[in-house]
């Protein structure tokens, strides 16, 4: 069953790049809110993810993952894969 992946970027972030690389090389779909431009989206996201107002902020079926360092981490340590879905 697809996950639900909701990414907060801003467009000229290079974090963001990252880890929409990273799920893009995962050929998993993610719904992007660039947030660089709207203050309504960028508290949205605040909201969701605890207070943190860095970007990017990745959500995984609604759960807050934090930002490109922590999507990295789980797929060095095997566990974004089953996260994702992308694995049995």
């Amino acid at each position: 069953m697809a996950k639900k992946i909701e990414i907060y970027t801003t467009m000229f972030c290079p974090f963001c790049h990252r880890a929409k690389a990273l799920l893009k090389n995962k050929g998993v779909a993610f719904t992007e809110y660039d947030v660089g431009g709207s203050s309504d989206e960028r508290a949205r996201m605040r909201e969701r993810a605890d207070g943190r107002h860095t970007v990017p902020q990745i959500f995984i079926d609604g759960v807050g993952i934090g930002g490109s360092d922590e999507l990295a981490a789980l797929d060095r340590q095997g566990k974004l894969d089953p996260m994702l879905g992308l694995t049995a």
